[in-house]
């Protein structure tokens, strides 16, 4: 395997790359944010900037207003519309930058004009902008909208709907529980594009979205211990191009894979593999108010199932371990990628099918994988950070290859990010490198050129 590593930005700000969707679908360009830290934990970027990845060309999509800040943000997979975080614009002491006082907004990448150089910002066309999702504040609430926030905004690879983790304003006001009110709890929606939601003005942060926006998951105050009951739901990827097959042999057209935060029967938290299925109609209520009450979270919509998949708390090293990372199905939807440590301590890649069933370990080295990770379009390799290097894994041999060479700790390949592009011959992600005296992320990409004779250099 021979590779080429390209710093593609240069010069000073702060750039954070998302954990996926950050290439343009036809590979020329790459989304980022400007947040000003080396992991991103700062919510402070003003823009959203796109790199052309032979040219070095910089275009600004969009640039905040008010007071706001925006980041995280990826591509459509088929247009050039990208959806990222905006924050509160115009904040104020009890309206300011929180997990349930953000929102998803979309805008067009297709900006127009001619090649410049490096840094050099073209907006030759205005973009338009619209919200993802409605807010509603005010009860009774309105279907579709949300009461919150959302984050990490990811189109399914139709392009059609779009999946979030979301935390409620509304019930933040609880600071206890108690058995007549729900808490605050991180969980996973969907937006879809059926219609637009329109709510009440009667609210200064009501607003409308062009999106029909449900939660879809379920979680509890105090979930039992040793039960499938799950007190978080977070970091959440789309199962499959075209959803996966059931054991019956029928299709499951849409479902998402998360992390569920369970208590195991000895009274300890951790995180397991779920999932949940998607009806064909999710806009129909189901068990409860799909907008939720003053007291209660949104229910999910009818036809929703929620299913755990891993049962790991007999293992020496119990639940999903490692770097943050989000799930990642196989493209044909037939393994869900997670990290989770080996009997030695090091965090691997693991796979476990959409159906359920025992967890296959896909890497055995004696690094841990260190990022999150993406899959090759083909689905023969994931993309991760390990030993200071870009790495690549084949999910059928267990074999992991280096696609950058091993480097100081200090300028490695960041965690955050290790994507694949569409054609699967590419892999952006971030290091912190010292130019010009001064620290700051720039982001590279590796050429990856296979040579599938059998001559592959294993680590």
């Amino acid at each position: 395997m021979t590779t080429s590593e390209r710093q593609v930005t240069h010069g000073p700000g702060g750039r954070i790359l998302t954990h996926t969707g950050v290439w343009s679908p036809d590979g020329e360009w790459i989304v980022y944010d400007t947040r000003s830290d080396a992991a991103g934990e700062v919510f402070d970027g003003r823009r959203i900037e796109m790199v052309q990845v032979h040219t070095g060309e910089i275009r600004m999509p969009y640039e905040s207003s008010h007071g706001a800040f925006c980041g995280v943000a990826t591509y459509h997979p088929r247009d050039g519309r990208v959806v990222f975080i905006l924050g509160p614009e115009n904040p104020t002491p009890d309206w300011s930058y929180c997990a349930y006082h953000r929102q998803g907004v979309i805008v067009s990448a297709n900006l127009g004009g001619p090649a410049n150089s490096s840094r050099a910002f073209t907006n030759t066309a205005m973009p338009q902008v619209m919200n993802l999702e409605a807010r509603d504040l005010t009860p009774p609430f309105t279907p579709g909208a949300l009461r919150g926030g959302s984050h990490v905004h990811v189109w399914d690879s139709a392009g059609e709907w779009v999946s979030f983790t979301y935390e409620d304003h509304v019930l933040a006001q609880f600071r206890e529980p108690g058995p007549d009110h729900d808490l605050n709890q991180r969980n996973v929606g969907v937006s879809i594009p059926w219609r637009a939601t329109h709510v009440s003005a009667n609210h200064p942060r009501n607003h409308d979205g062009q999106y029909f926006s449900v939660l879809i998951t379920r979680t509890v105050t105090h979930p039992k211990p040793g039960s499938d009951e799950i007190a978080k739901a977070c970091e959440e990827g789309w199962v499959g191009a075209n959803g996966y097959l059931r054991a019956d042999g029928t299709r499951q057209g849409r479902a998402l894979a998360f992390q569920g935060e369970v208590i195991t029967a000895f009274g300890k938290t951790i995180s397991e593999v779920f999932i949940v299925d998607l009806p064909e109609d999710p806009t129909l209520p189901g068990d409860g108010p799909m907008a939720g009450t003053e007291t209660r979270l949104p229910f999910p919509p009818k036809g929703t199932t929620q299913r755990r998949l891993t049962f790991t708390a007999d293992r020496k090293y119990p639940g999903l371990q490692g770097p943050r990372h989000w799930l990642r199905s196989s493209p044909d939807g037939s393994h869900i990628a997670f990290l989770m440590k080996d009997e030695q301590g090091i965090a691997q890649l693991w796979m476990v099918s959409p159906n359920g069933g025992s967890p296959v370990q896909v890497t055995r080295n004696p690094w841990p994988v260190a990022s999150a990770f993406t899959w090759s379009p083909e689905g023969r390799f994931i993309a991760h950070v390990m030993d200071a290097s870009v790495c690549i894994s084949e999910v059928v041999t267990s074999q992991t290859h280096r696609s950058t060479p091993r480097c100081d700790a200090a300028d490695a390949p960041r965690p955050e990010a290790c994507v694949f592009s569409p054609d699967g011959r590419r892999i952006a992600y971030v290091r912190r490198i010292v130019e010009g005296g001064q620290a700051g992320n720039q982001i590279y990409v590796v050429k990856i050129q296979l040579v599938f004779d059998g001559q592959f250099d294993g680590i």
